[in-house]
């Protein structure tokens, strides 16, 4: 982890921005969060729990900080609140997510099977592909049995 803090810092640095105390705690709530998709609501629950100091304004500045350094992305599942993971897709890779409507469970789907398409989009109509998202909808294992 200190690794990455380190490369993160340096990032910053290069943008004439400091990886604060502050930063440096939100920065390492995502990073033990890794395979989950905060809000940043739920970024303050965790970030108050090492540092009771930090508000929640400070959170949202942060994440909005990261998020235009390509730190973190968000997505947004459609219930309105936006969620943070690490990473900044600098392999190129994506990963997906499929959402149960019943229970609200997000799983990642970690294959990238749009790459075809997204090469295909750029032949047919001249378009350059920067970045795509998918989410599927549907209903898990538990709440397909319920049904």
């Amino acid at each position: 982890m200190k690794k990455i803090v380190n490369e993160i810092a340096d990032k910053l640095k290069a943008k004439d921005y400091k990886l604060t105390t502050q930063r440096q705690q939100i920065l390492e709530v995502l990073l033990e969060s890794k395979d989950q998709h905060l809000s940043a609501e739920d970024v303050y629950s965790l970030v108050k729990k090492k540092a009771p100091d930090v508000g929640l304004a400070t959170v949202y500045r942060t994440l909005e900080l990261f998020l235009e350094h390509e730190i973190i992305h968000s997505v947004d599942f459609g219930d309105g609140r936006k969620r943070y993971e690490y990473g900044d897709n600098a392999d190129g890779h994506h990963h997906h997510h499929a959402i149960c409507l019943s229970c609200g469970k997000i799983t990642e789907i970690n294959e990238d099977l749009l790459e075809d398409l997204e090469k295909q989009v750029g032949i047919d109509y001249n378009f350059i592909v920067t970045d795509h998202e998918l989410k599927i909808y549907g209903y898990c294992g538990e709440c397909k049995e319920k049904r």
